[in-house]
C-alpha cells in the first residue's frame, strides 16, 4: 500500500445553518501516521472525519489528500478504506463475499478477487472461515471482517470511526495492540476516531484532542498526557489536580504526588477514599487547608496499608507542575 498525507485547511461545517459541528480546523496528517481524533461526544471528531471520507462537505475549506485537493470529490472516487464502529457487514453474505465486496464494485477480475480476499483474511487472521456468515462470527472476528474488507483495496488512507466500541475490555485490547502492528507493517494512513483516552494514548503516534469542533492540543500521547497545554485536556485525559498556589492554574497528575508522613509533608491531610487499581492505589486526600487531591501511589503485590481516616502527608515538585493557558 502507498501512503498518503492529510490535509485539513480552515475546514469549517454546520448542520442546519446555526450549529457548527467543525470550526475552522486546519490539521496536517503525515503519510504513514496513526493519527487520533480524541474528544467527547458531540465535539467534532467524527464529522472531521466524515469530511476527510467525502460523506459530508464542509461549508467553507479545503480537504487535500496526497497532495491533491478531493472537497469536491465523490466519496466512492476517494480511494479510502472506512471501518464503522457497528461493522456494517451484509448479513446474507459469508465472509469472503463481504471481503470481496469493494473489489467486485470496482470490477476488479475474479482470479484476483480471490487471490487478494485470501491475502486480506490471512493478514487478519481469518482463513478458514471463509464460508461463514456475520450472525457465525464473535465480535472479534466481524471487526476484523470489517477491517479485511476495508484493506483489501488497498486504500492510501483507512478511517476507522470508533471501531472498537462495541467489544469487551479484554477484547477490545487485544485488538488495539493487532491494529497497531497490522497498521505499521503495512504503512497506510490510519485515522482513529475514539473518545477513549487509554485507547487514544495507547494506540496513535499523534493525537489531535477536540473540543466544541476545535482542536485543543495536538502533540504525541506523552506530551498530550504530560504537558496538557489547556484545562480542558488536563481534565479530559486521565486524573488530574489542578493547582492555583502562584496566581497561574497548573496541572499535577496523581502519580508525581508522593505520600509521606505528615510531619514531612508540603500539604497534610485526611484519606477520604482509595480506590484499589491493581498494580497501584488512588487516593482521593482532604488537605488542611480544603483543597482535595489526588494521589497515585504503585506497589508490587501487595496493597497500601493507607485507608481513608488516615492522616497523609503530600510532597511533590514544583517542575512537575504544568502551566495551563487561561
Amino acid at each position: 500500500m502507498t501512503a498518503a498525507a492529510i490535509r485539513l485547511e480552515a475546514v469549517t461545517k454546520t448542520f442546519d445553518g446555526q450549529v457548527v459541528a467543525v470550526d475552522d480546523v486546519t490539521l496536517d496528517i503525515a503519510a504513514g501516521e496513526f493519527f487520533a481524533l480524541l474528544g467527547p461526544s458531540g465535539c467534532g471528531k467524527t464529522t472531521t472525519l466524515r469530511m476527510i471520507a467525502g460523506f459530508e462537505l464542509p461549508d467553507s475549506g479545503r480537504v487535500h489528500v496526497g497532495g491533491k485537493d478531493i472537497t469536491d470529490l465523490p466519496v466512492h472516487r476517494r480511494e479510502m478504506g472506512m471501518v464503522f464502529q457497528s461493522y456494517a457487514l451484509f448479513p446474507h453474505r459469508t465472509v469472503a463475499e463481504n471481503v470481496a465486496f469493494g473489489l467486485r464494485m470496482r470490477d476488479v477480475p475474479k482470479a484476483e478477487i480471490a487471490e487478494r480476499v485470501e491475502a486480506a483474511l490471512a493478514l487478519v487472521a481469518l482463513t478458514g472461515l471463509e464460508r461463514r456468515r456475520p450472525a457465525q462470527l464473535s465480535g472479534g472476528q466481524q471487526q476484523r471482517v470489517a477491517l479485511a474488507r476495508a484493506l483489501v483495496v488497498e486504500p492510501p488512507v483507512l478511517l476507522c470511526d470508533e471501531p472498537l466500541g462495541a467489544l469487551d475490555r479484554k477484547l477490545r485490547q487485544q485488538m488495539q495492540f493487532e491494529l497497531k502492528e497490522l497498521q505499521k507493517r503495512l504503512g497506510v494512513t490510519l485515522v482513529f476516531v475514539t473518545h477513549d483516552q487509554e485507547e487514544a494514548l495507547a494506540m496513535s503516534d499523534r493525537i489531535a484532542v477536540m473540543n466544541k469542533g476545535r482542536i485543543e492540543q495536538i502533540g504525541a500521547p506523552t506530551e498530550i498526557y504530560e504537558k496538557p497545554r489547556t484545562r480542558f485536556v488536563a481534565d479530559f485525559i486521565g486524573e488530574i489536580n489542578i493547582l492555583d498556589e502562584t496566581g497561574q492554574a497548573r496541572a499535577l497528575r496523581p502519580e508525581k504526588i508522593r505520600l509521606v508522613a505528615p510531619g514531612e509533608a508540603r500539604v497534610a491531610g485526611i484519606v477520604e477514599t482509595a480506590n484499589f487499581l491493581g498494580g497501584a492505589t488512588l487516593y482521593r486526600v482532604r488537605a488542611d487547608d480544603g483543597r482535595t487531591l489526588m494521589a497515585r501511589e504503585a506497589h508490587a503485590g501487595q496493597r497500601s496499608p493507607r485507608r481513608p481516616g488516615d492522616a497523609v502527608g503530600l510532597v511533590w515538585n514544583d517542575a512537575d507542575a504544568v502551566a495551563l493557558e487561561a
